[in-house]
Protein backbone atom coordinates (compact mmCIF):
# COMPACT_ATOMS: atom_id res chain seq x y z
CA UNK A 1 0.00 0.00 0.00
CA UNK A 2 2.82 2.36 0.84
CA UNK A 3 4.40 1.58 -2.53
CA UNK A 4 1.11 2.24 -4.33
CA UNK A 5 0.75 5.64 -2.65
CA UNK A 6 4.41 6.44 -3.26
CA UNK A 7 4.09 5.67 -6.99
CA UNK A 8 0.95 7.81 -7.15
CA UNK A 9 2.53 10.84 -5.43
CA UNK A 10 5.71 10.53 -7.49
CA UNK A 11 3.63 11.18 -10.61
CA UNK A 12 3.45 14.79 -9.41
CA UNK A 13 6.52 15.39 -7.26
CA UNK A 14 9.37 13.05 -6.28
CA UNK A 15 9.28 11.86 -2.67
CA UNK A 16 12.11 10.18 -0.80
CA UNK A 17 11.56 6.99 1.17
CA UNK A 18 11.91 8.99 4.40
CA UNK A 19 9.28 11.51 3.32
CA UNK A 20 6.92 8.69 2.37
CA UNK A 21 7.44 6.95 5.70
CA UNK A 22 6.65 10.18 7.52
CA UNK A 23 3.55 10.87 5.41
CA UNK A 24 2.40 7.27 5.80
CA UNK A 25 2.62 7.65 9.58
CA UNK A 26 -0.18 10.24 9.38
CA UNK A 27 -2.51 7.88 7.49
CA UNK A 28 -4.84 5.18 8.76
CA UNK A 29 -5.90 2.09 6.86
CA UNK A 30 -9.63 1.43 6.74
CA UNK A 31 -11.85 -1.05 4.95
CA UNK A 32 -15.50 -0.46 4.08
CA UNK A 33 -17.92 -3.17 3.05
CA UNK A 34 -20.10 -2.93 -0.05
CA UNK A 35 -22.87 -0.33 0.53
CA UNK A 36 -21.19 1.01 3.69
CA UNK A 37 -21.06 4.79 4.01
CA UNK A 38 -17.82 6.70 4.40
CA UNK A 39 -19.86 9.89 4.87
CA UNK A 40 -23.56 10.69 5.21
CA UNK A 41 -25.46 13.90 4.62
CA UNK A 42 -25.41 16.05 7.75
CA UNK A 43 -22.06 14.74 9.00
CA UNK A 44 -18.90 16.82 8.82
CA UNK A 45 -16.35 15.30 6.46
CA UNK A 46 -13.20 14.99 8.54
CA UNK A 47 -11.17 12.87 6.14
CA UNK A 48 -9.53 12.73 2.75
CA UNK A 49 -9.53 9.20 1.34
CA UNK A 50 -6.95 7.58 -0.95
CA UNK A 51 -8.52 4.52 -2.53
CA UNK A 52 -6.18 1.54 -2.42
CA UNK A 53 -8.72 -0.92 -3.77
CA UNK A 54 -12.41 -0.65 -4.47
CA UNK A 55 -15.01 1.71 -5.83
CA UNK A 56 -17.00 4.52 -4.22
CA UNK A 57 -19.66 6.95 -5.31
CA UNK A 58 -20.45 10.47 -4.21
CA UNK A 59 -24.11 11.42 -4.45
CA UNK A 60 -26.87 13.60 -3.08
CA UNK A 61 -30.56 13.01 -2.64
CA UNK A 62 -32.84 15.61 -4.19
CA UNK A 63 -36.10 16.93 -2.78
CA UNK A 64 -38.05 14.14 -4.53
CA UNK A 65 -35.88 11.46 -2.92
CA UNK A 66 -33.92 10.63 -6.08
CA UNK A 67 -30.22 9.86 -5.89
CA UNK A 68 -28.05 12.08 -8.07
CA UNK A 69 -24.57 10.69 -8.52
CA UNK A 70 -21.95 13.41 -8.74
CA UNK A 71 -18.91 11.23 -9.30
CA UNK A 72 -17.23 7.91 -8.76
CA UNK A 73 -13.82 7.08 -7.37
CA UNK A 74 -11.58 4.08 -8.03
CA UNK A 75 -8.11 2.92 -7.15
CA UNK A 76 -5.46 5.63 -6.88
CA UNK A 77 -7.95 8.46 -6.52
CA UNK A 78 -8.23 10.88 -3.61
CA UNK A 79 -11.82 11.50 -2.61
CA UNK A 80 -13.53 13.72 -0.07
CA UNK A 81 -16.33 16.21 0.27
CA UNK A 82 -14.03 19.19 -0.10
CA UNK A 83 -16.49 21.87 1.01
CA UNK A 84 -17.39 20.00 4.19
CA UNK A 85 -13.75 19.05 4.83
CA UNK A 86 -12.31 22.55 4.41
CA UNK A 87 -15.14 24.54 6.00
CA UNK A 88 -15.87 21.96 8.70
CA UNK A 89 -19.57 22.14 7.96
CA UNK A 90 -22.30 19.55 7.53
CA UNK A 91 -22.08 17.62 4.28
CA UNK A 92 -24.82 17.83 1.70
CA UNK A 93 -23.43 14.68 0.08
CA UNK A 94 -23.05 10.99 0.75
CA UNK A 95 -19.94 8.92 0.04
CA UNK A 96 -20.58 5.18 -0.22
CA UNK A 97 -18.56 2.08 -1.07
CA UNK A 98 -19.95 0.20 -4.08
CA UNK A 99 -17.53 -2.68 -3.56
CA UNK A 100 -15.46 -3.73 -0.60
CA UNK A 101 -13.11 -0.75 -0.48
CA UNK A 102 -9.77 -0.25 1.24
CA UNK A 103 -8.59 3.29 1.77
CA UNK A 104 -5.82 5.25 3.41
CA UNK A 105 -7.43 8.09 5.36
CA UNK A 106 -5.99 11.33 6.66
CA UNK A 107 -7.84 13.79 8.85
CA UNK A 108 -7.48 17.55 8.62
CA UNK A 109 -5.20 17.89 11.66
CA UNK A 110 -2.80 15.25 10.38
CA UNK A 111 -2.91 16.67 6.86
CA UNK A 112 -1.86 20.07 8.20
CA UNK A 113 0.94 18.40 10.19
CA UNK A 114 2.05 16.55 7.06
CA UNK A 115 2.03 19.82 5.06
CA UNK A 116 4.26 21.43 7.69
CA UNK A 117 6.64 18.47 7.84
CA UNK A 118 6.73 17.80 4.07
CA UNK A 119 6.00 21.11 2.32
CA UNK A 120 5.85 19.62 -1.18
CA UNK A 121 2.71 17.73 -0.14
CA UNK A 122 0.79 21.00 -0.38
CA UNK A 123 1.87 21.26 -4.01
CA UNK A 124 0.73 17.70 -4.69
CA UNK A 125 -2.68 18.27 -3.12
CA UNK A 126 -3.04 21.56 -5.01
CA UNK A 127 -2.37 19.71 -8.28
CA UNK A 128 -4.81 16.94 -7.32
CA UNK A 129 -7.48 19.51 -6.48
CA UNK A 130 -6.88 21.37 -9.74
CA UNK A 131 -7.25 18.16 -11.73
CA UNK A 132 -10.44 17.35 -9.84
CA UNK A 133 -11.92 20.74 -10.71
CA UNK A 134 -10.91 20.34 -14.35
CA UNK A 135 -12.72 16.99 -14.43
CA UNK A 136 -15.81 18.61 -12.91
CA UNK A 137 -15.69 21.42 -15.47
CA UNK A 138 -15.34 18.89 -18.31
CA UNK A 139 -18.32 16.92 -17.03
CA UNK A 140 -20.40 20.10 -16.73
CA UNK A 141 -19.38 21.11 -20.25
CA UNK A 142 -20.56 17.73 -21.53
CA UNK A 143 -23.95 18.30 -19.93
CA UNK A 144 -24.41 21.69 -21.53
CA UNK A 145 -23.09 20.97 -25.01
CA UNK A 146 -23.93 17.32 -25.61
CA UNK A 147 -26.99 15.19 -25.94
CA UNK A 148 -27.49 12.09 -23.80
CA UNK A 149 -26.10 9.70 -26.41
CA UNK A 150 -22.88 11.65 -26.76
CA UNK A 151 -22.46 11.86 -22.96
CA UNK A 152 -22.97 8.10 -22.73
CA UNK A 153 -20.44 7.43 -25.51
CA UNK A 154 -17.84 9.59 -23.79
CA UNK A 155 -18.49 7.89 -20.46
CA UNK A 156 -18.11 4.42 -21.99
CA UNK A 157 -15.00 5.33 -24.02
CA UNK A 158 -13.15 7.45 -21.47
CA UNK A 159 -14.21 5.65 -18.30
CA UNK A 160 -14.29 2.01 -19.33
CA UNK A 161 -13.26 0.93 -15.84
CA UNK A 162 -16.43 2.43 -14.37
CA UNK A 163 -18.81 1.13 -17.00
CA UNK A 164 -17.91 -2.47 -16.15
CA UNK A 165 -18.05 -2.06 -12.36
CA UNK A 166 -21.01 0.26 -11.82
CA UNK A 167 -24.68 -0.80 -12.06
CA UNK A 168 -26.46 0.66 -15.08
CA UNK A 169 -28.98 2.62 -13.00
CA UNK A 170 -26.06 4.43 -11.32
CA UNK A 171 -24.52 5.26 -14.70
CA UNK A 172 -27.92 6.66 -15.72
CA UNK A 173 -28.00 8.78 -12.56
CA UNK A 174 -24.47 10.05 -13.20
CA UNK A 175 -25.37 10.95 -16.80
CA UNK A 176 -28.69 12.49 -15.70
CA UNK A 177 -30.81 10.22 -17.88
CA UNK A 178 -33.42 7.60 -17.06
CA UNK A 179 -32.40 3.95 -16.72
CA UNK A 180 -34.88 3.13 -19.51
CA UNK A 181 -33.22 5.58 -21.90
CA UNK A 182 -29.79 4.23 -20.96
CA UNK A 183 -31.05 0.75 -21.85
CA UNK A 184 -32.13 2.05 -25.28
CA UNK A 185 -28.70 3.67 -25.80
CA UNK A 186 -26.94 0.44 -24.88
CA UNK A 187 -29.02 -1.53 -27.40
CA UNK A 188 -27.98 0.84 -30.19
Amino acid sequence: MKEQLHAYLNRYVPFSEEEMNLFYSYLTLQTFQKKEFLLKEGEVCKTRFFIIEGLIRVFKIDERGNENIIHFGIENWWMTNLESFINEQASLLYIQALEETTILAINKVNLEKAYAAIPKLERVFRIITEKMFIAIERKNEHYVKMNSKKRYDIFINELKTFSQRVPQYMIASYLDITPEYLSELRKK
